[in-house]
């Protein structure tokens, strides 16, 4: 048997391969009795070959189970790699132990097919630990050959199109949805050291309120009526403060009918909770704390790079106002300053109808926020476009609202709630008022059932949303929302 690899068998060749298989009484798609097998990182950990003599031993059995991704024969011993959810184990099939017709099937294996091996450890001539192989089953036979011989799949659009190519090519990309993983883990674990209770709210709405956005709209037959996927959660859980449950949080999908960019995604993992007997300085500070503890805990460090700079996100997060960081770019103080002085900053990027409040938005998103690289929050934005947020105690034209932001990407948005019913009432008015006049992004329809359950009274409260995708491209470095959601949403091929 010369040198091969095995992986480069194409489709029509696996397939008869395959039909070979069946003819000779052998399944290539076998039932599988689930029993117990050895992990190739657990395998390894469990011997030293430091302390034991080259050669089989067989007392130290195992079964493994995984794909095989190289194989590399010599005379009547072939050495094959396999990778299961743990990493890689080297297997050595001999001809004299399996036999002649057992060997040849070995032979017969193409780089993508699923196996089971059993056998006992074996340590090299070079001191390296590999099992050898006993009996070999072909668990599945793969009837496209890897990607990229599983030397990388660079072209992004095939990457995040087909994730399963990307995760079968790529080890950096398995190894960044095990960070997703621990990352979510990790924020439940920090919230619910902290007395917050999860709660479910609906993914369908009759009325999607809690954030700007427009919504996907659905029909539901059997209610013969119109509803609306979740933009934001945040009135549901107030809804639970209002119930007695002081401190909740959910943290799921979230569906924004709107641009795709890098830091844009219709269908987002979001995290809202609401504190109550706090203010927008308290979930400010709790922001701080929550995001050093899930890198610590995610990462075992809190110092991130961004932009080319380092950052402790364990350190006191810089805070400022929107005044004075829109004096910093731009040298206006928009306090002062009208619509249109401030519509010139960014000319052809505001709407003509544009409010001074919304083009104050326009300003800060478009000229301040990519320039604040280290973690910082932001206080002190225009009320307008907040309407279940409470008015500054000393500026009226000002929302108790911070941002918190982090390379120059939103991670966290917080409020002071309105609690007083008469005014949310009088706001929800307000925006029912602008949607009329044509205004399809104006904000929070006017949800008069939201308004009643204030009339039980909510305790004084704040809340905190955090785009977790957003978070994750924080954490890993990486520059786009679609690296680390695994299935983005992606237009069509024609």
């Amino acid at each position: 048997m010369s040198d091969s690899s095995g992986d480069g068998a194409g489709q029509g060749e696996r397939l008869a391969k395959t039909e070979r298989l069946r003819d000779a009484g052998i399944d290539p798609f076998p039932h599988v009795t689930h029993t117990e097998r050895t992990l190739s990182a657990a395998f390894l950990d469990a011997h030293d070959p430091k302390a034991l003599p080259a050669g089989e031993h067989p007392e130290l059995s195992h079964r493994v189970a995984g794909r095989l991704i190289s194989r590399r024969g010599h005379g009547k011993t072939t050495f094959l790699d396999i990778r299961d959810s743990a990493g890689t184990l080297q297997l050595i099939a001999k001809e004299e132990v399996l036999g002649e017709q057992a060997y040849e099937r070995v032979l017969d294996l193409d780089v993508g097919d699923i196996l089971e091996a059993r056998g006992c450890v074996y340590v090299t001539q070079r001191s390296e630990l590999a099992l050898s192989v006993h009996s070999c089953t072909l668990l599945t036979k793969a009837l496209m050959p890897p990607p990229a011989k599983y030397h990388g799949l660079g072209d992004t659009g095939t990457r995040y199109r087909y994730r399963e190519l990307d995760l079968l090519a790529n080890e950096s990309t398995r190894e960044l949805f095990m960070i997703r993983t621990k990352t979510i883990e990790a924020l439940r674990m920090f919230l619910g050291e902290h007395g917050f209770v999860e709660v479910e709210t609906p993914a369908l709405q009759s009325l999607a309120g809690g954030a700007s956005a427009r919504p996907f709209q659905t029909y539901h037959n059997a209610l013969e009526q119109e509803m609306s996927l979740r933009i934001s959660v945040e009135l549901y859980l107030n809804r639970c403060l209002i119930g007695g449950l002081e401190n909740v949080y959910d943290l799921g999908k979230c569906f924004r009918n709107e641009g795709i960019s890098y830091r844009h995604s219709p269908e987002f993992t979001m995290l809202e909770w609401l504190q109550s007997y706090s203010d927008h300085t308290d979930v400010a500070r709790f922001t701080e704390e929550m995001v050093a503890y899930v890198a610590a805990r995610v990462l075992g460090t809190t110092v991130i790079e961004r932009g080319g700079e380092s950052f402790d996100l364990a350190e006191p997060w810089r805070t400022t106002t929107m005044q004075q960081e829109i004096l910093r770019v731009t040298g206006v103080d928009f306090l002062a300053a009208d619509r249109d002085e401030l519509a010139a900053l960014v000319q052809d990027k505001v709407h003509p109808d544009a409010t001074w409040a919304q083009v104050t938005q326009t300003v800060y998103s478009k000229l301040v926020e990519p320039t604040l690289h280290r973690p910082t929050l932001v206080y002190d934005f225009p009320l307008e476009p907040f309407p279940i947020t409470k008015a500054h105690s000393e500026d009226p034209r000002l929302a108790e609202h911070f941002d918190a932001v982090i390379g120059g990407v939103e991670l966290v948005s917080g409020d002071t709630e309105v609690n007083d019913p008469v005014e949310q009432r009088r706001r929800f008015v307000e925006q029912r008022r602008q949607r009329q006049a044509d205004d399809e992004d104006a904000p929070h329809p006017n949800d008069e059932e939201y308004v009643r359950s204030l009339e039980y009274g909510l305790a004084p409260s704040a809340s905190g949303g955090m785009g977790v995708d957003r978070l994750l491209m924080i954490l890993t470095g990486r520059d786009s929302l679609r690296e680390v959601i695994p299935f983005p949403v992606m237009r069509e091929l024609q």
